[in-house]
């Protein structure tokens, strides 16, 4: 491409280069996600000399964070010019590596590279080849420039990451929103109320209002975009599917990974979808799409590289992993997702138990805890908190019913895996009844999904350590 063109495109791309220095609409009117908070500090800091990965699927708010802390480093004081964010997707970029952007940047921004403390900020860092390669050299070679680099495919990023970045680079992880965030968004945070004492439950005064929202949050509430626009909600598929998924499905796994049968993979993922927070097993995906086991096998890496799903592995009464990891359950990243590619879903659907305990799931991505499922002839725990050794720290029921709360026998594979493993504390959760309790002498604790879920999403969001009982101690 003629140099002039890409100087031009990346000086339409840094608007604030010129009055009024101010990042473009809309990016500088939308609210940002509270993660900023947390993501901006590490922008800043250049004692460190260490580059800002910034993962975590399409359209949670990745490109909005770097926009608003351009604007935040503009306000601290930092020239405008010092400033750079490239697109990296952009076809004028076709081959180019990190080092032609910064003396492109140089170039176009008419600044002495030497003399400045530069920022750089690379959107969809994950078409550029050997990213991290470019990435380490530049951060290894200029000391004066502070890189933020940011992509969609989380899983591949975090890997590349942690082989070629290790000491060099900060990985932050951007999930989709949480319960909380959506509240916040909303202004309607004021419906929870913050524990009395440090370590326990949020809770509500308005139970209705709560689970109406949280229900609203499960069908539609995963991506920003849409929490505000009433038009999106009434055709969920048109922008989650038509403009996230099928993106992803269509364009980033196949120009990443080289796929060649996008039908098979699409199938295979709306499989996935339908069945969220169900067990499944290779010999079932196999015989039912016709796909050899190994074929599935790299789908499901290629879907949870892509961040559409997340894969929790089984282990049976003993807390012993299975060899062969043939069954497993499969989380959709966002549970918003569901709504989009069937429909949405009311209180009282059969499914919607499947979808809250997604939903649940969901606030748990943020955290590097190790989570399983259990199983066995008679038994099973929906999720299980292992401690680095593999020993079981904690047991969740989830349940999208008070009926649990009148008829504790029906948790009695729950209990007896509390009890062989001394867990001493249990938490199940109820569509509205809040009450503790106590089942063949082992406490039991009954909490509103729609409360436990805002919970974890409010300490993950707040940085909050939040491996202990179940996720709020």
């Amino acid at each position: 491409m003629p140099k002039v063109q890409v100087l031009e495109r990346i000086r339409r791309e840094n608007p604030w280069w010129e009055e009024p220095h101010t990042v473009a609409e809309p990016y500088i009117t939308w609210r940002p996600r509270p993660y900023i908070e947390y993501l901006y500090p590490l922008i800043q800091q250049t004692e460190v000399k260490r580059a800002v990965v910034l993962m975590g699927p399409r359209r949670v708010g990745k490109t909005v964070l770097l926009y608003y802390s351009i604007q935040k480093l503009i306000a601290s004081g930092v020239g405008p010019k010092r400033i750079c964010y490239v697109s990296v997707d952009h076809p004028l970029f076709n081959g180019m590596g990190l080092e032609d952007f910064l003396n492109l940047f140089v170039e176009a921004g008419k600044i002495e590279a030497e003399k400045n403390l530069l920022y750089l900020f690379f959107d969809e860092i994950q078409y550029l080849k050997e990213w991290e390669v470019h990435l380490k050299i530049l951060v290894d070679s200029h000391p004066n420039i502070k890189v933020t680099v940011s992509g969609s495919a989380a899983a591949a990023l975090r890997l590349k990451s942690v082989e070629s970045g290790a000491g060099r680079f900060t990985n932050f992880l951007l999930p989709p929103l949480t319960f909380h965030e959506y509240l916040t968004l909303l202004g309607l945070d004021g419906l929870a109320t913050a524990p009395s004492t440090f370590g326990k439950c949020y809770t509500t005064d308005n139970l209705d209002e709560f689970n109406k929202h949280f229900l609203h949050y499960l069908n539609f509430g995963g991506y920003p975009e849409v929490v505000f626009s009433e038009s999106i909600q009434k055709d969920p598929g048109r922008f989650i599917k038509s403009d996230i998924i099928d993106k992803v499905l269509l364009r980033d796994l196949p120009s990443l990974y080289g796929i060649q049968d996008i039908q098979e993979l699409n199938s295979l993922f709306t499989t996935l979808a339908f069945n969220t927070a169900n067990e499944v097993s290779l010999e079932e995906l196999s015989k039912g799409s016709g796909v050899a086991k190994n074929t599935i096998k790299r789908y499901l890496e290629y879907l949870e590289a892509a961040f559409l799903i997340k894969l929790v592995h089984r282990v049976d009464r003993t807390a012993r992993r299975f060899i062969r990891a043939n069954f497993f359950k499969v989380y959709l990243t966002n549970p918003s997702m569901r709504a989009a590619l069937f429909s949405p879903l009311e209180s009282d659907d059969s499914a919607v138990g499947s979808l809250v305990e997604t939903g649940i799931f969901a606030q748990w991505f943020h955290s590097d805890a190790l989570l399983y499922y259990a199983r066995w002839k008679g038994g099973e725990v929906d999720m299980v908190k292992m401690s680095q050794e593999l020993k079981p720290e904690w047991a969740l029921a989830v349940k999208w019913s008070d009926r649990i709360v009148s008829h504790p026998e029906e948790l009695r594979g729950v209990i007896q895996f509390c009890k062989s493993h001394e867990i001493k504390n249990i938490v199940v959760t109820t569509k509205t009844i809040r009450t503790n309790g106590s089942i063949d002498g082992v406490p039991v604790e009954f909490i509103p999904a729609g409360e436990y879920c805002y919970t974890i999403g409010k300490n993950a969001v707040s940085g909050l350590k939040i491996q202990d009982k179940s996720g709020f101690d």
